[in-house]
């Protein structure tokens, strides 16, 4: 555990927790630092197959601290671009992970905040989160998260929130489709969680990594005879794969994947009575 962060792992699941709650879990130079070195240590490590990314206090998080901000505004052009392009960086990494990412945000998310959620392949939050895009109030703008906020919730949404600093309640954040499930509290939380992980084990790792990469190589782009080219050597390359050939004839023998656990052994009947 680092100071920022805590770090565990539950069998196949890492779990990257933002343990700041005093100050709303806002990340400054420190932070960023950690939560990109503990990212990049999840995915070098083969038997983790996806990361839950959350946060412990009222808040999810709060994006940057404020006190960081100010210290870096009163430096060189040359520290704030260093600084921006760390914070890039961390964006970066979480939304390339080759592993899939779960968001659970239990509470408000602002700023950065935002971006971390965006950045996840799949987020759950409690009814109770809010999200906010608040760089404006502050004579700012929502820069190097905006591609991944804006893939989230497309530029029209985008429009209304980076330029009113809105708060979005999470039935909006779900509309919007920032986030893909919201829970009732946390116990739903946890359980909504659960059940998406579940999910997640089931499929094969690599097959995770190759579907990330694709999306990245066919979002926005026009359906031309490169990208049907590109499109078909990708899955000629994953169904010959060792992965893709065990997954297939998994299917075909009606038995479990490779991947997967074995099934635990059904539990021994209880003695008759008397027996």
């Amino acid at each position: 555990m680092t100071t920022n962060i805590a770090i565990e792992r539950q069998g196949p699941v890492g779990l990257v927790t933002l343990n700041r709650p005093d100050r709303h879990n806002a990340f400054d130079d420190a932070v960023i630092a950690e939560l990109t070195d503990a990212l990049r240590s999840m995915e070098a490590e083969d038997g983790i197959r996806c990361v839950v990314l959350s946060a412990v206090g009222k808040s999810f998080s709060a994006g940057a601290d404020l006190a960081w901000m100010r210290r870096v505004a009163g430096a060189s052009a040359a520290e704030n671009k260093r600084d921006a392009m760390a914070l890039a960086a961390l964006m970066r990494t979480l939304a390339e992970l080759k592993k899939p990412t779960v968001a659970r945000v239990q509470g408000p998310a602002y700023g950065g905040g935002v971006g971390l959620v965006a950045c996840c392949d799949i987020a759950v939050a409690s009814m109770g989160a809010k999200f906010a895009l608040t760089e404006a109030k502050l004579g700012l703008i929502p820069a190097v998260i905006s591609p991944y906020v804006v893939a989230a919730i497309g530029a029209r949404a985008a429009r209304r929130y980076f330029l009113t600093a809105e708060a979005i309640e999470a039935a909006d954040a779900w509309r919007l489709g920032l986030v893909h499930e919201i829970a009732a509290d946390e116990t739903d939380l946890d359980e909504k969680v659960g059940q998406v992980v579940d999910a997640l084990l089931a499929c094969g790792p690599v097959a995770h990594a190759e579907c990330k990469s694709l999306i990245r190589a066919v979002a926005g782009r026009p359906v031309t005879g490169e990208l049907i080219q590109e499109t078909a050597e990708r899955i000629a390359k994953v169904r010959a794969s060792p992965e893709g050939m065990e997954g297939v004839t998994a299917f075909l023998e009606k038995r479990r994947a490779a991947w997967l656990p074995p099934e635990p052994p059904e539990p021994e009947p209880d003695p008759e009575p008397g027996a």
